[in-house]
């Protein structure tokens, strides 16, 4: 009958406690990094289609098509000088319709900061308006853009 040999406990030397803690320094970091890696890919699909500065992505444009079947354009950012009859068109339309209303929505959260209504008009390269007034403003200027195009069109 044989017996099992008994393991002795090795005392560490000052060169394998530094090779162990190496070790493990690296894999902290290994971890740390698999860790940043996963939560920038962690974001949603619904993060990813909404642009944080206002209005949707390329890839919020695509999904929506895919989701609703329609094809949605990004906004008119040029300046009115620059812009064609169908564009004035498009921005005065927008604009009416999103701050011309009798009732607006709330252009800022409790924290002061821009709702996502407020921030479309970046989408649209006009001023984030936080007022009312620089809301209607907005309106104003979709208005003139609507009066000029009737003009141009005939």
């Amino acid at each position: 009958m044989r017996m099992a040999a008994k393991k002795t406990s090795r005392k560490k030397t000052s060169k394998s406690k530094a090779k162990s803690a190496k070790k493990s320094a690296k894999k902290t970091r290994t971890r740390t990094a698999k860790k940043t890696a996963k939560s920038s890919r962690k974001r949603s699909a619904s993060a990813r289609e909404k642009d944080p500065r206002g209005g949707l992505t390329a890839a919020g444009r695509k999904a929506f098509a895919r989701k609703q079947g329609a094809h949605l354009r990004p906004g008119v950012t040029k300046t009115e000088a620059e812009m064609t009859p169908q564009e004035m068109r498009r921005k005065g339309s927008w604009a009416v319709r999103f701050y011309g209303r009798a009732k607006l929505p709330p252009l800022v959260d409790a924290n002061g900061r821009p709702t996502r209504h407020a921030l479309s008009a970046h989408a649209w390269g006009e001023p984030v308006p936080k007022t009312v007034a620089a809301a209607r403003r907005i309106a104003a200027k979709g208005e003139r853009l609507l009066a000029r195009y009737r003009r141009a069109k005939g």
